[in-house]
């Protein structure tokens, strides 16, 4: 499933900027909060297709 690697893509490009938050880097925390945004928009849309692919069987 091709949101599913973009899911694994994002939380992989996270991780710098988090580590940088996590030492007080205020613009990497601002980083942070948008990058999961778009992580929660991807899971919704996987979500969203394993419902319809379950409805349909």
């Amino acid at each position: 499933m091709q949101e599913f690697e973009e899911l694994k893509r994002l939380v992989a490009e996270i991780e710098d900027d988090l580590n940088k938050a996590g030492s007080g880097n205020k613009a990497a925390g601002t980083r942070v909060r948008k990058q999961m945004q778009q992580v929660k928009t991807v899971a919704s849309t996987i979500r969203s297709k394993i419902l319809e692919i379950r409805s349909t069987e």
